[in-house]
């Protein structure tokens, strides 16, 4: 079984770039083909199956071939997968919130105002 930090570290890789960044905002939209996303997003298939091959280890898109062409991938948003970095970030967010806060009382209460 896979760590959520491991996880949270695939989904970080894989949103590093901004073309996989491009591939899972037209994701949103709809399942599309490898081809159309490599089209939509300006880059060569090879190096689309490569950004497309990140985005499944990161856990970020998951990968269908219908039933009339076995050679033709369909890519899809997968369920869930930044849940992992929903949480990293409500928990930084907190510990921010909470530094800043204590930051600010100490200055408050800081005899040389």
């Amino acid at each position: 079984m896979t760590s959520a930090a491991a996880r949270l570290d695939g989904v970080l890789a894989a949103l590093a770039d901004p073309h996989r960044r491009a591939v899972i905002d037209l994701l949103r939209v709809r399942p599309r083909a490898a081809g159309e996303l490599a089209r939509e997003v300006g880059l060569a298939p090879p190096a689309m199956s490569r950004h497309l091959r990140t985005l499944r280890r990161g856990g970020m898109v998951e990968e269908a071939h219908p039933a009339f062409d076995a050679r033709v991938r369909i890519y899809s948003l997968r369920a869930g997968a930044m849940s992992d970095l929903l949480r990293w970030l409500e928990e930084t967010e907190r510990l921010w919130a909470e530094q800043l806060a204590a930051f600010k009382a100490h200055l408050e209460a800081s005899p040389d105002r």
